[in-house]
């Protein structure tokens, strides 16, 4: 996205399109009226990375667009990033550029931080890391009150710890994450925390048992978990299975059950073709589940698990692919109603678009 677009007088007309679009292009499903949630117009992104260029003793941050994707743009402010973001980047350069060790060979600059203003800086570069290098680095991380990792081929240096603690406030109630370096977390914190609302209100009174498909870190099974009696929840990154496993125990969340497996795996499991080993301690058939929540990659949802949440009785699916919900949607139809739909603008300025909708059986 070009930063010239980013012109918060225009937000709430971008917004607007952005609803008017999505009203026409799911009309045909009958939904009720859209639940809009707008993002700050300024400063939302919790994470963000640039690459670093180098012209003679200059050191600066780049971006590419597509327009031309070879040709590095300039960054020397970032208005859609955390305002900590900001304050990081004019200090990072300028620790970069007084030390010719920190300089040397880097390449890519990433930034993780929370709300609450904890960060994490990855430094990146196209040589290995020495003692010098990682002694240098403790102090700027110590300077800046920030956790620093670096990275090479083949080599992560983690100086403190490779993670940010998030804390979010849903319903007057605080929910803590933990958030690690280099995998997935929701770029837009404000809105995540709209979003988390959201399920949490229309799943209230779903009752018995939830399944979730590609949990992450437990964004939403930490905050869904206390409206039903039990829940199994399946992901496939070692990262981030871990991750929540951390964040039921420092939430007191102790009705969850995570298992790392694929959504087509456990279609098979759930439809007894295959026996899976990870399954060995989980009985199926103890579960009495009424709703199945789906926040699926770009990509959406393939035919087999199409099939698979098909059979219950509630669908909650988070979506951030119109086009790809519209085409699961036309499956989903044959056998759902469309009872809640929402969008929750979490990359304002652009054509992007997180979508939230409530099924129910016919």
């Amino acid at each position: 996205m070009p930063l010239s677009n980013v012109k918060p007088e225009n937000y709430q007309a971008l917004l607007a399109s952005k609803t008017q679009r999505i009203s026409q292009q799911f009309a045909e499903f009958n939904p009720p009226a859209l639940d809009v949630f707008e993002s700050p117009a300024l400063h939302f992104r919790v994470r963000a990375e640039f690459k670093i260029w180098h012209d003679n003793d200059d050191s600066y941050y780049v971006m590419f667009n597509r327009e031309q994707p070879k040709q590095p743009v300039r960054i020397n402010e970032f208005p859609i990033g955390a305002t900590r973001i900001n304050h990081l980047m004019a200090e990072i350069i300028t620790a970069v550029k007084s030390s010719e060790l920190l300089r040397r060979k880097l390449f890519q600059v990433e930034f993780l931080t929370t709300l609450s203003g904890e960060a994490l800086v990855s430094l990146i570069y196209h040589k290995p890391l020495n003692e010098d290098w990682q002694l240098l680095a403790k102090q700027l991380q110590q300077q800046l009150s920030i956790r620093i990792i670096g990275r090479s081929k083949k080599q992560r240096l983690v100086l403190d710890q490779d993670y940010v603690t998030e804390t979010l406030t849903v319903a007057n109630k605080q929910y803590h994450f933990q958030q690690v370096e280099n995998s997935f977390t929701q770029p837009n914190a404000s809105v995540n925390q709209k979003m988390l609302q959201w399920a949490l209100q229309h799943s209230a009174n779903l009752g018995g048992d939830l399944v979730e498909l590609y949990c992450g870190n437990g964004n939403f099974t930490v905050v869904l978990a206390q409206n039903f009696n039990r829940v199994l929840a399946t992901e496939i990154s070692k990262t981030s299975v871990k991750s929540a496993h951390h964040n039921f125990t420092i939430n007191q969340v102790d009705n969850v059950t995570v298992i790392r497996m694929s959504s087509e795996d456990f279609s098979a499991a759930l439809n007894g073709t295959r026996e899976f080993r990870r399954l060995k301690e989980v009985d199926l058939n103890e579960y009495q589940f009424s709703t199945v929540l789906v926040d699926p990659p770009r990509a959406g949802l393939d035919p087999a698990t199409e099939q698979l949440i098909s059979r219950f009785d509630n669908i909650i699916y988070i979506s951030c692919n119109p086009d790809t919900l519209h085409h699961n949607l036309s499956t989903l139809y044959n056998t759902h109603s469309i009872e809640k739909m929402a969008i929750f603008d979490q990359f304002p300025y652009t054509d992007h678009i997180e979508s939230g909708v409530l099924l129910k059986k016919r």
